[in-house]
């Protein structure tokens, strides 16, 4: 038996009204025939992205986070410029290693997109404390890169000043988008 018989009784009667009024024609409105698009009524967008990724190959996907927060802020009907939006995105994980002059061809297309969302305004901030585990010193890295005292210092003060923090997410994709359709 049951733990709650009373709630199952309860169960049976609701479907069983559902079934009477949808046959009588009186049951709740259908839904709509698609998805409604919405106008979030954006504001003076401030984000600090979290990098801390496991592999340097990540770095070119993670990119597509900082793309994904940009471009529909770039284009109608939000039109923002590039000043109306205060974007940092912080390294302090493998990913340090893309920033570095001498691998520069290993990382080129990764370098080129920061380098690209840097002339428009993105702050590329290094943790100090994790150059110089990797062994890198402040002249080594690309000139668009700012050097911080400590990422997590540096997660703190931005949070602190208003700014949203996302976690890019770069996970090894196991299936395609046509496997799972």
């Amino acid at each position: 038996m049951s733990p709650f018989p009373k709630l199952r009784i309860l169960a049976r009667r609701v479907a069983l009204a559902t079934f009477i009024l949808g046959a009588a024609g009186l049951a709740a409105a259908p839904a709509q025939a698609q998805a409604q698009r919405v106008q979030t009524p954006y504001a003076k967008p401030k984000v600090l992205f979290d990098m801390y990724l496991d592999h340097p190959d990540k770095m070119a996907t993670a990119l597509y986070w900082v793309r994904s927060f940009v471009n529909p802020l770039t284009e109608a009907p939000y039109s923002f410029f590039d000043e109306d939006m205060k974007i940092i995105v912080l390294l302090h994980g493998t990913e340090i290693v893309t920033v570095a002059r001498k691998n520069e061809a290993r990382y080129a297309e990764v370098v080129q997109r920061m380098r690209y969302y840097a002339e428009r305004g993105v702050k590329f901030r290094v943790c100090g404390l994790a150059l110089a585990d990797y062994g890198y010193t402040p002249e080594e890295l690309q000139p668009f890169v700012e050097v911080a005292p400590s990422a997590m210092t540096e997660l703190v003060h931005w949070q602190n000043q208003g700014y949203a923090l996302v976690m890019p997410q770069v996970v090894d994709k196991k299936l395609s988008i046509e496997a799972i359709r």
